[in-house]
């Protein structure tokens, strides 16, 4: 089992920033990804990371903006915010990759970001 536990959601003006945090605890994953989903739309990939380190990944709507990084020692993954934008607005969630390719097995309860305009 992994348990991941997300924080730093909140409410911030357009063009102001956020920085989300998950703490993962149990079994050991593979990698770390961060997802959103807003009213009424699909849920959408945000960015990845592997434990080991490499090139991380980020979804088209967030590159140039967000800024995935983790920190080993704590068990921690996080999501670096910047120039907030209105569409930006959903429930964040943190999930756990367990093997390569593999399906995102675990995930948090969610942390919500709301941008105003």
């Amino acid at each position: 089992q992994v348990q991941l536990v997300e924080s730093g959601g909140g409410l911030v003006q357009a063009g102001g920033s956020l920085r989300l945090s998950c703490v993962a605890s149990g079994r050991s994953s593979y990698a770390m990804g961060w997802f959103r989903q807003a009213p009424g739309k699909e849920r959408e990939f945000v960015a990845s990371i592997r434990w080991s380190g490499g090139i991380p990944y980020y979804g088209d709507s967030v590159k140039g903006r967000f800024t995935i990084s983790r920190d080993n020692v704590k068990n921690t993954v996080y999501l670096q915010m910047n120039s907030l934008r209105p569409e930006d607005t959903a429930v964040y969630y943190c999930a756990a990759q367990m093997t390569v390719g593999g399906r995102y097995a675990y995930w948090g309860q969610g942390t919500q970001v709301t941008v105003s305009s």
